[in-house]
């Protein structure tokens, strides 16, 4: 749907949802069970983590391939990683709210990086992840999102159902194409390279746009204007009040 003007402002306004970007992890350390819990405390419409695999095949929520001084995480098992990192399931079950259901959306990235140790050229870390969520909640619960394109196709055709994100650096002049030839349902572009004519493409496509990291309120509040659909950001408190105020 294409609309012009305040037009866009007033339909899309209130639907910019504010994504705690590794958790609240400016107030706490990144991608813990504490920085997830204070985000739903504060408020947030969802969380954002990273996921990577260990050497004995767990799923872990880190960003870095490396952890400081004991190397690749693919080169280590669980028990060699320091106890702030968590599994995947502590980190879902984080985002529980005060009755311990998943009331929000977690934004699951898959980390793998051609130039990293732990990319994985077959995706077979694509179905664990599914399971993994759907184990804990239902569908409508997760987005998962990936710099690397086939592996969001490796979770589309696990045929689950879950909903999928291409994430980029730059968007690419037939980026929609490839958003809808792959059955996902959103793009995450950084905010860096974002312009309003993508996301008006975007929705016209019926595309999501959920951008990455913005920390600064007055671009937030462009963003909102814009009607973008998510804002990934550092700080949830203070997009939660710039939303607010608008």
């Amino acid at each position: 749907m294409t609309l012009a003007g305040d037009a866009v402002d007033a339909e899309y306004r209130a639907m910019t949802d504010i994504i705690a970007h590794r958790g609240a992890s400016r107030a706490a350390i990144e991608n813990t069970v504490d920085a997830f819990a204070l985000a739903v405390a504060m408020g947030a419409d969802s969380v954002e983590l990273d996921v990577r695999r260990s050497r004995d095949g767990c799923l872990v929520v880190h960003h870095d391939a490396q952890i400081d001084g004991r190397g690749p995480i693919i080169e280590l098992d669980r028990r060699d990683l320091p106890a702030h990192v968590p599994d995947l399931h502590d980190a879902l079950m984080a985002c529980a709210g005060a009755g311990g259901a998943i009331e929000i959306t977690v934004n699951i990235e898959i980390k793998n990086d051609a130039a990293e140790p732990d990319f994985d050229e077959t995706r077979s870390i694509a179905p664990l992840v599914v399971r993994e969520a759907l184990a804990v909640a239902d569908r409508e619960r997760w987005l998962i999102s990936s710099f690397d394109l086939a592996m969001v196709d490796a979770v589309v055709a696990t045929g689950a159902g879950v909903a999928t994100a291409w994430l980029v650096v730059e968007v690419p002049p037939d980026a929609v194409d490839v958003v809808l030839a792959g059955g996902h349902r959103a793009l995450h572009p950084w905010v860096g390279t974002l312009d309003r004519s993508t996301v008006d493409a975007c929705h016209a496509a019926g595309i999501a746009v959920n951008t990455w990291t913005c920390d600064d309120p007055e671009r937030m509040r462009e963003l909102i204007a814009w009607g973008v659909d998510g804002i990934c950001t550092n700080v949830p408190d203070i997009a939660l009040a710039v939303r607010a105020a608008r």
